[in-house]
């Protein structure tokens, strides 16, 4: 993969720019500010961080004849919103601008003025397969080169920087320097938090439970602190992109909330306790990943849960588009018979009258492969490579 590569958001960023301000978002170093740079030839790049660059920032006086201005880490600007609102109402002509950044613009709704209608925000993730598949020209070797691709995300991660290197001595460090930087440094800016390393230890805890539903009260017995603070610091590690919530499945959505969720991490390589669990997350990066990218070009509301029975029969996730449940996935390291929480759940969903896509995706699979559920509809459940679903099954979701 070349270091220009053009990224998946690329041409809707470019369309949506020149008529409103763009937030893009997403874990630290994911290629935001790259993606940022390349969008148009001679833009004008701005970061908060950087002394000069707030100098001419707070005086507005960056030049107005560049085609794009980029700002970055803005929002550790005092009423940064309300500044940028100013910016956007009466600048004339308007200049095309992005606002980047590696927390969630929520975290951030105590500081100021809305932007309301101003603006349109994407939600920029690491490296998929999908994403990495579009770059390949050679058709005759596809599925070799795809297989390489898969090894390599597997071993070095899905950043941009140590995929591309792809140096295991690199990647160790890597690894453990860009968590820290977060914890010390991003969270620091976010909130007022001082006991850094018990939240050290809640994101070790975290990555020993990746797949397991967890509680906030749980981990505050482990760290003897108060559940609230739990949720507090779980919340943070959200904003700042370290973690995501999956949270189970429920008509009513308020009765979902109150019950436990999963958490995974958007660099999965984070995970080293469990390859299973480590596989599980990283099909829970891609389905959040397409989601967010159906949602953040289409306009359609997309979540992702699991769903999990009184009995404790489970499936791993379920994509649901406009409210309406999509497709059930469950996701193994080599066993390609379907899973038996399949005929459970399925009659929970035909009882409703809902036509749910059932599909297993296994690590190591040779061929996918076709079965007929033990239903009175005979829904069929699909088992599919990891290579396969990761590419071409993501690709059908858009369209379901």
């Amino acid at each position: 993969m070349p270091s220009t590569m053009k990224r998946y958001l690329s041409s809707f960023v470019v369309k949506d720019v020149c008529d409103k301000i763009v937030f893009i978002t997403g874990p630290r170093q994911c290629g935001k500010t790259t993606l940022s740079k390349a969008l148009f030839s001679d833009p004008v790049y701005l970061n908060y961080d950087s002394e000069e660059d707030r100098l001419i920032i707070l005086r507005k006086t960056w030049k107005r004849r560049h085609s794009l201005v980029i700002f970055d880490e803005l929002h550790k600007m005092q009423n940064w919103k309300q500044w940028l609102k100013g910016i956007y109402d009466t600048q004339q002509p308007y200049q095309p601008t992005v606002v980047t950044g590696s927390a969630r613009l929520d975290a951030f709704r105590h500081a100021g003025d809305s932007l309301a209608g101003r603006f349109f925000q994407f939600r920029l993730h690491p490296l998929d397969l999908k994403e990495l598949s579009e770059d390949i020209n050679d058709d005759q070797n596809k599925e070799s080169v795809l297989s390489q691709i898969f090894e390599k995300l597997w071993e070095y991660g899905p950043f941009p920087e140590p995929f591309l290197k792809a140096d295991p001595v690199f990647y160790r460090r890597w690894k453990a320097s860009h968590l820290e930087i977060i914890l010390k440094q991003d969270l620091q800016d976010l909130s007022s938090i001082r006991d850094i390393k018990q939240v050290e230890t809640l994101v070790l805890l975290l990555k020993e439970r990746v797949g397991s539903p967890v509680s906030a009260r749980s981990f505050a017995q482990d760290l003897q602190k108060d559940p609230n603070t739990i949720q507090r610091w779980l919340s943070l590690l959200e904003s700042l992109y370290i973690v995501f919530k999956v949270t189970p499945y429920h008509h009513n959505i308020a009765r979902a909330i109150l019950k436990e969720p999963k958490y995974y991490f958007y660099d999965f390589c984070q995970v080293t306790e469990s390859e299973g669990a480590k596989f599980e997350n990283m099909v829970a990066c891609a389905l959040l990943k397409q989601c967010d990218y159906i949602e953040d070009t289409q306009g359609y509301s997309m979540r992702l849960h699991y769903v999990r029975t009184r009995d404790g029969k489970e499936i791993d996730f379920l994509t649901v588009k406009e409210n309406r449940p999509q497709a059930l996935i469950e996701a193994k390291l080599s066993d390609d018979k379907p899973s038996s929480s399949f005929k459970v759940i399925l009659p929970f969903f035909e009882k409703k009258n809902l036509q749910l896509r059932p599909i297993q995706v296994v690590k190591t699979l040779s061929q996918d492969q076709e079965w007929y559920a033990q239903n009175p509809d005979r829904v069929t459940i699909s088992v599919q490579g990891a290579q396969s679903f990761l590419t071409r099954g993501l690709e059908s979701l858009e369209h379901f």
